[in-house]
């Protein structure tokens, strides 16, 4: 994701990387071995977009381009979710983005044939045999290396709303698990998870990985499973803790939200006015409290007292930002965020089809069932109408 340093220093430039499942459509479980023409169809018809193999058979990612805009990443994600959907239901299969599978049994999963992925599962056991989960990566290119690091370190206390904005995983193993995003928690008994502490320059973080690569911890930086870190390959810095959104427009709402505090922390830097960093043990309750309640969490605010509504929050944050939404040409999908506060994301969605199913008298079987299918659709929604329509 080369930066042009001639352009504007504040330019930013985008990828998007998402992780789906791939579902038989007559009983609604994971395809343990897809239909290997699936890959190979996506392969064929991928254009500048990558689409790969993850560590079970049964998910697929796809890579967006490298892009200039936040309007060029919704083109892109239209089009790497028709390539997907398209392919699997060609050979099969159906698509579906949602962190965890509302049913699936995690020891009927196949892993992909792999020297890596071997390595992977002999090293980690029975933590990554669990790992039935899939995300959403957000890569933004931008500055210096150690403007990089210094937005990464700021970016933190905006977390857990990015979390909270995403959640699609309130299931696990056919149980309604309490959380709206129980992705990171499986994630979470891996090491090298979770918030990274405050670094404040490129020269600390690579002492960092070359202390772990001394103690032979890691190979490379690409071990380290953090919910935002430096790419030492590419000059971004990726965000990981979110999960894979349900729908296209959910998605650009948590793309435009990370490009707008990306551009406003950078400006920032520039100025040499980063805010001072709020203890990290306080922002991973606030991580810890966006997985558990979403966006119905009552945050702690670290530069005042008490709490608050996350609602008021994201209110007083899309205002602020306002400058950078225009400027990157996103209010729009900026100004979703309110809507997914008050309407409730993909995991609000999916509670609340299984609860109503419930309620209409299906079991707790075929209740699940259907919300694999309104996964499967919002996968697919808005797909067939013209790109921006």
């Amino acid at each position: 994701m080369a930066i042009d340093s001639t352009a504007d220093p504040l330019a930013i430039t985008l990828g998007v990387e998402e992780e789906f499942f791939l579902i038989d459509p007559e009983t609604r479980d994971l395809l343990p071995d897809p239909d290997p023409h699936i890959f190979q169809e996506c392969e064929k018809n991928r254009g500048d977009h990558k689409v790969v193999a993850e560590f079970l058979r049964s998910q697929i990612e796809t890579t967006t381009r490298v892009c200039s805009s936040v309007t060029e990443i919704h083109t892109s994600l239209l089009e790497t979710r028709r390539l997907v959907i398209a392919a699997a239901a060609k050979h099969g299969a159906a698509v579906l983005a949602a962190s965890t599978h509302p049913f699936a049994a995690w020891h009927q999963q196949v892993p992909t044939a792999d020297q890596r992925y071997e390595q992977f599962a002999m090293t980690y056991q029975q933590a990554v045999r669990e790992l039935l989960v899939g995300g959403m990566h957000i890569h933004a290119g931008f500055g210096d290396p150690d403007s990089r690091v210094r937005v990464m370190t700021a970016m933190r206390r905006y977390m857990p709303l990015l979390h909270a904005l995403s959640a699609s995983s309130p299931f696990n193993s056919g149980r309604e698990t309490g959380f709206k995003s129980y992705r990171l928690t499986l994630f979470g008994s891996l090491p090298r998870t979770g918030l990274p502490g405050p670094l404040h320059s490129w020269a600390e973080f690579e002492k960092l990985v070359e202390e772990y690569q001394r103690l032979e911890f890691i190979q490379d930086s690409s071990e380290l499973w953090w919910d935002i870190r430096p790419s030492r390959a590419f000059p971004t810095l990726e965000l990981r803790i979110c999960d894979i959104c349900q729908t296209v427009d959910d998605a650009m709402c948590v793309v435009a939200l990370y490009a707008c505090l990306v551009r406003y922390l950078l400006r920032l830097d520039m100025e040499g006015r980063l805010p001072t960093e709020p203890p990290t043990e306080l922002i991973k309750e606030n991580c810890w409290l966006a997985q558990r309640y979403g966006v119905v969490a009552f945050l702690g605010d670290t530069e005042g007292s008490g709490r608050q509504d996350i609602d008021e929050y994201a209110e007083a944050l899309v205002e602020n930002l306002s400058e950078d939404a225009k400027a990157l040409g996103c209010e729009n999908e900026l100004r979703h965020i309110l809507d997914l506060i008050r309407y409730g994301t993909g995991s609000d969605r999916q509670i609340d089809h299984y609860r109503l199913r419930r309620l209409e008298g299906d079991s707790e079987e075929e209740a699940l069932r259907a919300v694999v299918d309104l996964v499967v659709a919002e996968t697919g929604n808005g797909l067939d109408a013209p790109d921006g329509a």
